[in-house]
């Protein structure tokens, strides 16, 4: 069931609270430090699709997210660091397979519900990638222009922490990638799907951080 369980008010304490909940072994946070210059900022499928009241695939909390995506992307634009965006849209003429009979509806990539939402700062040279499963990985080359570019990290925010962000850390993490992902700038359907993924994401695939964390080591 959708909810609107992320609000402006309670986007920070719930980010704290979520993190008392993720606790990660001192001896494993010792092994891994951030930098910034070596790292991509990926932001996920945040569409008209999605973020659209009037869609039936509308994602209530994804609206409290984006002031804190838009702050990492503006912090990422100025230092000249890596930006890719995603959509999840399928080709004129691609075939739905097994995610059209699971959802019964994807979005097109020539329909305006395709498209990045119009409060996210997102520029028509920033790197775009079309995508038609979960994870950002597959059927796109994402993986050869990390490799290009010498990315060895990456940050991840955007919609559904369940679904498509989830599957992207874990394949970046089976690819070597050093994945930081960010509570508070990805969502869900409601909260028990944000944050189970999280758990088990922080248990063997990612590291869990706030936004002020990315943003005062970028900065």
């Amino acid at each position: 069931m959708e909810k609107y369980y992320l609000t402006k008010k309670n986007i920070s304490s719930k980010a704290k609270e979520w993190l008392t909940k993720l606790s990660i072994p001192t001896s494993r946070m010792k092994q891994f430090k951030f930098q910034p210059k070596n790292s991509a900022l990926l932001v996920i499928d945040m569409q008209e699709y999605f973020l659209n009241k009037n869609s039936h695939a509308f994602l209530p909390a994804a609206k409290t997210i984006i002031p804190n995506i838009n702050s990492i992307i503006d912090a990422y634009r100025r230092k000249g660091f890596l930006l890719i965006f995603t959509l999840h849209a399928l080709k004129s003429n691609e075939k739905p397979g097994i995610m059209g009979r699971w959802w019964r509806d994807v979005p097109r990539l020539d329909s305006p519900s395709s498209k990045i939402y119009s409060c996210i700062n997102w520029k028509k040279n920033d790197i775009t990638l079309q995508k038609s499963r979960y994870s950002a990985f597959i059927g796109t080359n994402l993986d050869q222009i990390l490799k290009n570019m010498k990315i060895d990290t990456l940050v991840i925010t955007g919609i559904m922490t369940h679904l498509c962000c989830e599957s992207t850390a874990r394949d970046a993490f089976m690819r070597d990638y050093e994945v930081y992902f960010v509570i508070d700038a990805t969502a869900s359907y409601n909260e028990t799907l944000h944050v189970s993924s999280l758990i088990t994401l922080t248990n063997g695939f990612a590291i869990p951080v706030i936004t002020d964390t990315i943003l005062k080591e970028v900065q």
